[in-house]
């Protein structure tokens, strides 16, 4: 049967029919929204290119998780900026590390918002990349040691479950990270925190914002031998068929925006929850556009969202989540 028994357009004809027929909808339990804690006092400091997100110290930190509540948000994802960095980020597996100290503290202000530790090693690190660099004299070159990363990884996700994080999310890509995390954390007594892997995680251009919030571009080379390569979709799938076989709870694809694609073949070959991480560069992008006028910023943020989860993604990590939550209210 074709036209004129078939109208489609007879389902658009007013909003409430559009909305009773709509498919996919963003609500606020689909939304994570990433913090970044440092040393200091009194600070609250904007981060010049991701225009609304900010360092916190711990002393200012309580206003934005009183905001956060009292929006209806339901998770955070904790990123720390610490102090010192040396060649084993010992600050990342400190007790009295920053994300650790902040984790305790939310905990006595928001018990029921689930804290979400961001864990690698970057950030706390002098050299800036995500595990321990060794010089190999024979090849001329410094390399990033696989397995002797994922002692001290295991260490820090350990250390943030103590802590009182809610889900460990290893972002590092060093193989065998989810499976020694597991192991680390259970042997540690903290068998039901789960593991939000980010199981996808390609090299990507969308991260230089990022990189200016945490403090963590490489002092030397790039990440090209750890992170994905733009151009692999089947990589990606054995990627995240490892880390479902070594027990991650949730797989991650990030960045977001490029590769709806391949949220879309991880929702169709695996069930367990999917997340994607809607970038500081789609962020900036967006925002640099809205703030001359050339986008309209709800729309196209919303649009954007809206992609993400027809695309399969059942979690949105995502600077815009503040914002999304007050466009819901209205």
């Amino acid at each position: 049967m074709s036209f004129p028994l078939v109208r489609n357009r007879r389902l658009r004809n007013s909003a409430a029919l559009r909305n009773l027929v709509r498919e996919h909808t963003v609500t606020l339990d689909d939304l994570l929204y990433p913090i970044f804690v440092t040393h200091g006092t009194n600070i609250k400091e904007e981060i010049s290119s991701m225009p609304g997100v900010y360092h916190f110290s711990l002393d200012r930190l309580e206003e934005e998780i009183r905001e956060i509540v009292e929006l209806g948000l339901p998770a955070i994802v904790l990123f720390g900026v610490p102090h010192e960095k040396d060649a084993h980020a010992s600050s990342a597996y400190d007790p009295n590390g920053v994300v650790q100290q902040a984790s305790r503290l939310i905990k006595t202000w928001a018990p029921e918002l689930l804290i979400v530790a961001d864990t690698c090693l970057c950030q706390f690190m002098d050299h800036g990349h995500c595990g321990v660099v060794h010089y190999d004299e024979a090849k001329g070159r410094a390399e990033v040691l696989n397995d002797a990363s994922l002692d001290l990884l295991v260490k820090t996700a350990v250390s943030q479950a103590e802590a009182g994080a809610d889900i460990i999310a290893p972002s590092n890509m060093m193989d065998g990270f989810v499976y020694a995390i597991r192991q680390g954390l259970d042997e540690a007594g903290y068998e039901q925190v789960p593991i939000m892997s980010y199981s996808v995680k390609y090299a990507s251009s969308f991260y230089g914002p990022f990189r200016e919030a945490a403090h963590s571009t490489p002092q030397f080379g790039d990440r090209k031998t750890y992170q994905m390569d733009p151009a692999n979709v089947r990589e990606a799938l054995r990627e995240a068929e490892s880390d479902v076989a070594e027990g991650a709870d949730m797989l991650m694809v990030k960045p977001a925006l490029a590769y709806m694609d391949v949220v879309r073949a991880l929702r169709e070959n695996f069930n367990l929850p999917l997340v994607v991480y809607n970038v500081s560069g789609e962020y900036s992008l967006v925002k640099a556009a809205a703030l001359q006028g050339w986008v309209d910023e709800k729309s196209i943020v919303m649009e954007t969202m809206t992609g993400f989860k027809r695309a399969g993604a059942d979690m949105i990590i995502t600077y815009f989540a503040k914002d999304i939550a007050r466009w819901l209210r209205n």
